[in-house]
């Protein structure tokens, strides 16, 4: 008997959570999880595909073929919901807050359309479409929680996202974020680090401090300089190891914020520095609020600061209007700037944005083209400054399935303080997601570094000691039914006694 047959069978429903899009919508995700686990829903295995009694879908607006993709999976799940009998399923993200009951008039077997600031009521939502054997749809229009003030289900046991705002307040041509998240919120400092406090009381070394526009929190209270101050009060939380955001804005990236990264411990040597286009004329267009010159002033200041920082960026190519001495000078800063990396986009019309109306559209191949030529140039940048790696000695934090071929290559992977990622030839000690190892780089490729000689240190922590706990539960709760005074027993066990803890090092 399978685990969801055997869920069934002691009346347990199973849930299943789909994501697309943004940082925030994985973080909302974990929340909705945690949400349906609060009302009694188990996680369904992986691979169920589709094999549940809830499937959320946690759409995203930003693409042009959005909802074709969103439809096309849905079209899928009619049959299986058919021959399901109480199966729900349930929209939520940017694309349902866009669409609202375009959904259900096109999916008329969808249970629950909600939007992106009432993600909070999924579960009562479920329940109200299961009494009244009719599609809920609810879209707030204004946030009714933070995300991280629900329930959750973080996929990591060691590393957290937390979110210090929502909204956005720019007019970016080509985005329609803002119009479907609303203009930035700012959730209080000290819920923030209360928040961290009690995920670093959980095992969680390393957070991620999110938000759609992250450095500009503080537009709420009027102050400017809040970002930099919450920087350094979670240098002061004992036990947290790394801090990172995503992602920032050019304009609101001022001094200060460098003056705490590169004076808090810490914070980590990256960052992730959106630059869109290198072109005047383009930024205008997209309503960005800086040019060349002040983008790369900004990079020269964090490299004056934080010497190793690695800094990464998004480009869209193709923007309407984008000429040829437009994409060369975004290549200009693409050789300037010696990113690390580059997130690269062919630009799509997102419906519902001016960029979408304008004229100038660029020809399918000519942005192809010049996609090519950035990647290209890119790639060689990325390998370069990869290579200036090998040598250095780095502490890496061990993930969890980052390596797809460290089973074939008996190599474990871990991220650096700079985001990079290494793969480490595996020690003879046993090595936990969370732990700390000490590697010295031996190889650089363009999208990773190798360290093939003997670990150089290992350093057992309590991200560790959660990553183990949990991994020692879930292993007990996938036990098969036990058997007492003769009698089959059906369900899972009881979970097994908390794991004892290793030897406290965070």
């Amino acid at each position: 008997m399978s685990s969801s047959d055997r869920s069934r069978a002691v009346g347990v429903k199973t849930y299943e959570v789909r994501t697309y899009g943004c940082q925030m919508n994985v973080h909302d995700s974990e929340r909705l999880s945690g949400l349906l686990e609060d009302a009694g829903y188990v996680r369904a295995p992986e691979g169920s595909d589709g094999d549940a009694d809830v499937v959320v879908f946690n759409t995203c607006a930003v693409r042009e073929n959005a909802d074709n993709r969103l439809y096309g999976n849905l079209g899928r799940l009619a049959p299986k919901k058919a021959g399901r009998p109480g199966m729900q399923i349930a929209v939520g993200g940017c694309l349902a807050q866009k669409d609202r009951d375009t959904i259900v008039k096109r999916a008329p077997w969808v249970d629950v359309v909600f939007g992106t600031h009432n993600i909070g009521k999924l579960p009562v939502l479920l329940e109200r479409a299961r009494v009244q054997e009719e599609a809920q749809v609810e879209i707030a229009e204004s946030l009714e929680a933070f995300p991280s003030t629900l329930p959750t289900r973080r996929e990591s046991a060691y590393a957290a996202w937390v979110s210090i705002s929502v909204g956005c307040n720019n007019t970016c041509t080509f985005c329609i974020v803002p119009a479907l998240r609303g203009k930035e919120k700012d959730r209080r400092t000290g819920d923030i680090l209360a928040e961290i406090e009690a995920l670093v009381g959980e095992g969680v070394s390393e957070i991620t401090l999110l938000g759609q526009n992250v450095n500009a929190y503080g537009s709420d209270i009027g102050d400017r300089e809040a970002f930099s101050k919450l920087l350094r009060a979670c240098g002061g939380i004992e036990g947290l190891e790394r801090v990172r955001f995503t992602s920032p804005h050019p304009r609101d990236f001022t001094d200060d914020v460098i003056a705490a990264m590169a004076e808090t411990p810490s914070v980590m040597p990256q960052l992730h520095m959106p630059l869109q286009s290198g072109s005047d004329p383009v930024l205008k267009a997209m309503r960005r609020s800086y040019r060349q010159e002040r983008y790369l002033g900004i990079i020269r200041k964090v490299r004056e600061a934080i010497p190793h920082a690695a800094i990464t960026t998004d480009i869209i190519v193709g923007f309407p209007g984008e000429t040829e001495e437009d994409f060369e000078q975004t290549l200009h800063v693409v050789r300037e700037a010696r990113f690390a990396q580059a997130f690269t986009f062919q630009y799509s019309k997102r419906p519902g944005t001016p960029a979408a109306t304008m004229d100038n559209q660029i020809p399918k191949d000519v942005v192809q083209a010049r996609y090519e030529r950035l990647v290209a140039l890119q790639e060689e940048i990325s390998w370069e400054e990869n290579k200036k790696q090998v040598g250095r000695t780095l502490e890496l934090m061990v993930a969890e399935g980052e390596g797809r071929k460290d089973g074939a290559t008996q190599r474990l992977s871990g991220r650096a303080p700079d985001n990079r990622l290494v793969h480490f030839t595996k020690p003879d000690q046993e090595v936990r997601p969370g732990d700390v190892v000490t590697v010295e780089i031996t190889y650089a490729a363009p999208h990773h570094l190798l360290a093939e000689g003997a670990v150089l240190d290992v350093r057992r922590t309590r991200a560790g000691d959660a990553w183990e706990k949990r991994n020692t539960e879930k292993a007990a709760a996938a036990q098969p039914a036990g058997v007492m005074l003769g009698l089959p027993k059906i369900g899972v066990p009881e979970p097994l006694p908390a794991a004892t803890s290793g030897c406290g090092c965070d």
